[in-house]
């Protein structure tokens, strides 16, 4: 009975004919959906080219769901069942780049995977994770995107940066090159209880940076909600479009993470960072040479 309603109140008048349309329409009603839609939601927008290959026991084997809530899934979007939406995702894939399964599987072959579980072993492992997830970094980031974030740090009086948890490397990386090109910068350090009372000096002539994976760290999302109130811009780097950072982001970059394990790497994150600083510092340096970052050891 529960499933029925929640399929009543999710279905659209007619099925999305779109990807685009499709992905629209589970970010309007993501905040409605029962738990296990959610956890679909996720999967269906941080992997779509999985999505159009893989069949509907597979992909439900991946998110730890039973196959029939794909297809229930489905129905409430108004499709007889999970083929008639996984075609909107075969038809995007003609014009995608491979999905991360598949170039993981490719360059495992390549180098010759066998099943090595010495220490050597799990260094390969996570180099040729990071390899695919710096590819998809590449292949699914805008350039737009990128000058409008590099725009809002441009402008703003200071940029505050946020991140806790397993974020707080690449905020702590930022805060570091931001300083070291002359960018008035504040780290809302969550030491010491402050974080959300330092929150309080942001106006809207500064600028929020704010990092978060999933689990979404409390304070984070707290003190993201209230920045956006008082008008503060906000960029957001985070793992999904449906991340709760999402909604009061101007610009959110979403890198996916593909692998929910102790190893999960800060590699594509950090290089979108560093990316943002060196477009950052080619701006403010005007020198007809490449944009160079200071260390504090150069004379």
């Amino acid at each position: 009975m529960a499933h029925s309603q929640e399929n009543d109140e999710m279905q659209p008048a007619s099925p999305p004919q779109s990807y685009e349309d499709l992905i629209r329409i589970i970010h309007d009603r993501y905040e409605g959906m029962s738990k296990s839609y959610q956890k679909i939601a996720v999967y269906l927008t941080q992997n779509p080219n999985d999505v159009a290959v893989l069949s509907v026991a597979a992909l439900a084997a991946k998110c730890d769901i039973h196959a029939s809530n794909y297809i229930r899934f489905a129905q409430a979007l108004g499709y007889k069942g999970f083929k008639e939406l996984q075609v909107l995702f075969q038809r995007r894939l003609s014009t995608a780049a491979p999905g991360f399964d598949a170039r993981l599987q490719a360059l495992e072959a390549e180098l010759g995977a066998r099943a090595d579980h010495s220490e050597v072993g799990f260094l390969r492992d996570l180099v040729v994770r990071d390899m695919n997830s710096l590819q998809d970094l590449l292949t699914n980031i805008d350039g737009a995107q990128i000058s409008q974030a590099v725009d809002l740090m441009e402008k703003a009086e200071t940029i505050f940066l946020l991140g806790q948890l397993r974020s707080a490397p690449v905020v702590e990386l930022l805060r570091y090159v931001l300083t070291m090109i002359g960018k008035r910068t504040e780290l809302l350090d969550a030491g010491g209880g402050l974080a959300t009372h330092m929150a309080k000096l942001m106006a809207p002539t500064d600028m929020l940076l704010a990092v978060s994976f999933r689990f979404y760290a409390t304070e984070v999302v707290n003190i993201v909600e209230e920045a956006a109130a008082r008008g503060v811009p906000i960029v957001a780097i985070s793992d999904s479009t449906l991340s709760p950072l999402a909604k009061n982001a101007e610009v959110l970059f979403a890198v996916p993470e593909h692998e929910y394990t102790f190893s999960r790497s800060l590699a594509a994150p950090i290089c979108l960072a560093q990316a943002l600083v060196v477009a950052l510092a080619a701006r403010t340096q005007k020198s007809g040479e490449a944009p160079r970052i200071p260390i504090v050891t150069a004379t």
